[in-house]
């Protein structure tokens, strides 16, 4: 195929996208031509387009490197990338008016109409999502989701000497500022030209929703406030957390923690994740049912997890939102030295709050309240609940929303580093990270009969089951008779 078939080809898939005429396909194409380092378009045909709008835009790149456009940076190559992307992107109103549209119909098509462009406009990196190692672990609690997480780009060293010289720019203020929409990026932040954020008013703030480029599980999507804020876990956020599960409620919606250590990895701007998933933990069963005294028509209990967690239901949402806010007030001020639970410091800073997770199921709003603490300790100076020292080598990142409900998603270094551990348990030549010998030692003593055929899945399972114990170690009360009559005694006074 032709330079100029592609850009015709390009064109097409602009224009069916539905931010652009027919009228202005010499316009589009010319702009196109112009953006490679072309001079001339040759004879096209218009046509329906067979292939994708991604090996569409290889070409393209191709042709703008050997035209000495842009260079082999990637950050240069990422940016001109989003910037052709974005004529396959309709306007921000436009894209809000499509999806207003799309949702008099459904939510589900509203949600389904975003997705599709966001994966075809490459916003969503589908094919480096598509690297990501994924399995599942069968555990006591019932099947862990295990990722290792291979989709975001290694930085270019060229690039992070380029860096050194780039002088700081506060804008946009973080990455889920509404000031993205549209943002060319620089070589130390990501290109957004074809970002695109449905906005959502819930209970008269500004809001936004978009999705996650590099998406840990389906339909990962970020709903965001207008206003760049910290994060903050009140009863406003139980009432926007149900309020979103009634516009989406094909959705669960959840926030990260508000404390260090155990919440997410952005704490300065209020936001929460939702998907289109049914995550391990929702699949968790209520173990034992408890009394709110002051809520005797919410159904309340324990769920059988490692991580501490207390599973509201009720039909009606502003009682299941005065309730959550309960049980937030007591946890943040309850402590139980006999298990290291403790609320403040001498200091007075405060150590306890939660993460939320909501759903709507049929007539009744569900809110998953896991119980956090970030206190530290001599003998677990990164977090009392925090994974332990003794498997931080395979997962010592924070343990946020999407670990708390089952999903591990574990560094990349580990692929590698797995490998090597396999080469081990083979007895073959291996460079074993010296944090991991402990740990393959006693694999390897505990399966003699290791094949080339078993290993894979052997050393699967085996992070799996270090997942599980990460899980455990992030529990508050732990699933032991101490832990679980600790567990009771904190029920009691709700």
């Amino acid at each position: 195929m032709t330079i100029s078939q592609t850009i015709c080809d390009f064109t097409t898939l602009a224009i069916e996208a539905g931010g652009w005429m027919e009228m202005d396909r010499i316009y589009l194409q010319n702009k196109i031509l112009g953006m490679i380092g072309e001079d001339a378009l040759e004879t096209t045909d218009v046509r329906p387009v067979q292939e994708s709008s991604l090996d569409l835009l290889d070409r393209l790149v191709e042709q703008a490197q050997k035209n000495e456009v842009i260079s082999s940076s990637i950050a240069e190559k990422e940016m001109f990338e989003a910037q052709l992307m974005d004529f396959l992107t309709p306007p921000p109103s436009v894209v809000n008016a499509f999806f207003a549209q799309h949702y008099a119909n459904s939510p589900e098509e509203a949600t389904e109409y975003f997705y599709q462009l966001s994966q075809r406009n490459d916003y969503i990196k589908t094919r480096a999502i598509a690297k990501n190692i994924k399995y599942t672990y069968l555990s006591e609690y019932g099947e862990l989701e295990i990722t290792i997480n291979l989709s975001k780009p290694e930085k270019d060293p060229k690039q992070i000497i380029a860096q050194r010289k780039i002088e700081n720019v506060d804008y946009p203020k973080c990455m889920l500022c509404l000031t993205n929409e549209g943002y060319k990026g620089r070589l130390n932040y990501p290109a957004r030209t074809n970002h695109r954020i449905i906005r959502m008013n819930l209970d008269g703030e500004s809001w936004g929703f978009q999705y996650s480029p590099y998406a840990y599980y389906n339909e990962h999507s970020i709903i965001l406030s207008e206003e760049h804020r910290p994060m903050k876990i009140t009863k406003e956020t139980f009432a926007r957390l149900l309020k979103i599960t009634e516009v989406l409620p094909h959705y669960f919606v959840g926030s990260n923690a508000d404390l260090p250590i155990v919440g997410g990895s952005i704490l300065s701007h209020d936001h929460y994740q939702a998907g289109r998933h049914e995550f391990p933990m929702a699949k968790a069963p209520i173990e034992r049912l408890i009394k709110l005294s002051d809520y005797p028509q919410v159904i309340a209990g324990i769920l059988k997890w490692p991580v501490s967690v207390i599973r509201l239901q009720a039909t009606d949402k502003d009682l299941l939102i005065a309730a959550a806010t309960s049980v937030l007030d007591k946890w943040k001020n309850y402590s139980d030295p006999t298990v290291d639970v403790l609320a403040y410091s001498a200091d007075g800073t405060s150590h306890h709050t939660i993460t939320p997770i909501a759903r709507k199921k049929e007539n009744y709003f569900e809110l998953d309240l896991v119980l956090r603490d970030n206190n530290v300790s001599k003998e677990h100076p990164e977090g009392i609940f925090h994974p332990h020292r003794d498997i931080q080598h395979i997962k010592k990142e924070n343990i946020g929303l999407i670990e708390v409900m089952g999903l591990a998603v574990l560094p990349p270094r580990l692929k590698s580093e797995l490998t090597e551990v396999e080469n081990y348990l083979l007895g073959k030549e291996n460079n074993v990270a010296a944090y991991h010998i402990e740990w393959a030692s006693q694999l390897k003593a505990e399966n003699p009969n290791v094949s080339q055929e078993n290993v894979s899945d052997i050393l699967y399972q085996a992070v799996g089951k270090v997942f599980a114990r990460v899980l455990e170690d992030a529990g508050v009360f732990k699933r032991d008779e101490k832990g679980q009559m600790a567990f009771q005694r904190f029920t009691e006074t709700l």
